[in-house]
């Protein structure tokens, strides 16, 4: 496990303040411009039904997505106070907020009269108050119930005792994480946002996002952000032009794994305390646990939640975030442009495409496990970390 990274004095530049890669995100440039990839020794594999067997899904589901911190959308989905967002797809009816005072939470979507759905639909809504739309409870953002029709019919309610269900939630870094228990802990999430900040993914402005069904297990698509070696080839009309001969690097904080790409070509005079600089050459993808892929391209990060549905369907949500809201029509184009290249093309198109086909080949028993070489020790990695969150949750 890494020490905490957190962020070095900020540079300026004309009176400006430049965003200031963290000591844990210079250390692995440094790594690859030292020629020092890491790199796993020897062939390892993986079973396949850690892919295919229904079994071990409900058991990552228990031991992960049932206990853990994860990040459930980024602060840009409500950039202002006085915000509420419906989301169903962990497979809980959960309703995220941002109050007035600015402090995003998470709920339970469900009025605690009756028991209906507070709030329908997908999209982002504006609002200083959440009324049910069967008996008009009434609920301020914070989830504290003010008000109901008919106040004299409930002689005895203490409204005090009726707010809304609250799930323990953690806003960091320019992510909203959230726990199914009272007793998370959401101390990495922290650490990991000093590197997000970093990215400017506190102050970024969502400029898509979009829901893909995938009909592959959940780790399948994790499995394609955990190497690079299938970069050059999977992606060769792509993006696979821009990482020619890349070297990689990569650590951990906590369960948590980060890693960078880079061309030792480029890189020679490059000065890695200014982050814009370091972007233009260097690479990074994180994999957080349990199922959420964030890369940051050289001028917009991607932030992909991954929400599993059963062992071979997927749900996941691709959120692009760039540094302000286009205006005029030319960024706006350049952003659709990359939007479409990445949502539309490289992932969809490429990796989880991969994905599906990869279930299919798995789930058919041509292949026993699955072989990594060395440049795909990452994908051992996580699969132990998933395989120890198991034992742990099964000895507990």
């Amino acid at each position: 496990m890494n020490a905490p990274t957190t962020p070095s004095t900020a540079l300026v530049e004309n009176g400006t303040p430049l965003l200031r890669a963290t000591d844990g995100q210079r250390a692995l440039a440094e790594a690859i411009r030292s020629n020092q990839p890491r790199v796993t020794k020897g062939t390892q594999t993986v079973p396949a039904s850690r892919y295919t067997d229904p079994a071990h899904f409900e058991a990552e589901k228990t031991a992960l997505f049932d206990r853990m911190p994860q990040v459930l959308c980024p602060s840009a989905l409500l950039p202002e106070p006085g915000m509420a967002v419906p989301h169903d797809a962990t497979g809980r009816p959960l309703l995220i907020t941002r109050d007035k005072k600015g402090v995003s939470h998470v709920f339970l979507n469900v009025c605690q009269h009756r028991g209906t759905r507070l709030v329908e639909g997908e999209d982002v809504q504006c609002a200083a108050r959440l009324v049910c739309p069967y008996h008009a409870w009434t609920y301020k953002l914070d989830g504290t119930l003010t008000g109901l029709p008919r106040p004299e019919t409930f002689p005895d309610l203490d409204k005090s005792q009726y707010g809304l269900k609250q799930l323990p939630s953690h806003e960091a870094g320019g992510l909203i994480w959230f726990a199914p228990h009272d007793d998370a802990d959401f101390t990495e999430a922290e650490t990991l946002g000093a590197d997000f900040k970093a990215f400017g993914m506190d102050t970024s402005h969502m400029f898509r996002r979009k829901i893909h069904t995938v009909k592959g297990n959940w780790k399948l698509i994790m499995d394609a952000f955990l190497e690079s070696y299938h970069v050059l080839r999977l992606h060769a009309d792509t993006i696979g032009p821009f990482f020619k001969d890349g070297i990689t690097a990569g650590d951990e904080i906590g369960p948590h794994m980060r890693s960078a790409v880079g061309r030792l070509e480029d890189m020679e005079k490059i000065d890695f305390s200014d982050m814009a600089a370091m972007r233009r050459v260097v690479t990074f993808a994180y994999q957080l646990l349990p199922a959420t892929i964030i890369v940051p391209s050289p001028d917009y990060v991607n932030v992909m939640v991954l929400m599993p549905q059963s062992h071979n369907i997927t749900l996941v949500e691709d959120f692009m975030l760039i540094p302000e809201a286009p205006a005029t029509d030319k960024a706006r184009d350049h952003w659709e442009r990359s939007w479409a290249l990445l949502d539309g093309g490289v992932f969809a198109s490429e990796d989880f495409r991969a994905a599906e086909l990869g279930q299919e080949g798995l789930e058919s028993g041509a292949v026993s496990e699955i072989t990594l070489g060395t440049l795909e020790g990452g994908i051992a990695r996580f699969d132990a970390i998933v395989a120890s969150a198991i034992a742990n949750e099964q000895n507990s």
